[in-house]
């Protein structure tokens, strides 16, 4: 069974720093785009970050250009979301996922998410 597994989300302070983890089971996403997406309260949800196995420029969403660095250990099947110099307005639900064919299309598999709070 494919599982996403979502992990380091918490409550933290305006300016500071998170890193939330996927570990991915079931089978290798080794040549899968492996996206970061957010749902905050009364939002739809939004890609934040994708990356390609392959290499190249990671994509990230304009309100965290800057702040927010995605990275996955292939040999470990984990995706990675540093998360710094946080603002109130990052408080969502943070989802992992993973696409066969697109890091801006539909996305195959999905993680159940882990909050972060980030407070004023």
């Amino acid at each position: 069974q494919v599982q996403l597994a979502e992990s380091g989300g918490a409550l933290v302070q305006a300016g500071g720093s998170l890193r939330l983890s996927c570990a991915a089971s079931g089978r290798s996403f080794n040549q899968y785009f492996m996206g970061w997406f957010r749902q905050a309260p009364g939002k739809e949800r939004a890609l934040v970050a994708f990356s390609w196995w392959g290499g190249g420029s990671p994509y990230y969403a304009d309100s965290v250009k800057g702040r927010f660095t995605i990275s996955r250990d292939n040999a470990k099947n984990t995706v990675y979301l540093q998360m710094n110099s946080l603002k109130p307005e990052d408080t969502a639900v943070y989802y992992c996922a993973a696409s066969k064919n697109s890091g801006l299309g539909t996305y195959d598999y999905w993680g159940q998410g882990t909050q972060v709070t980030v407070s004023s």
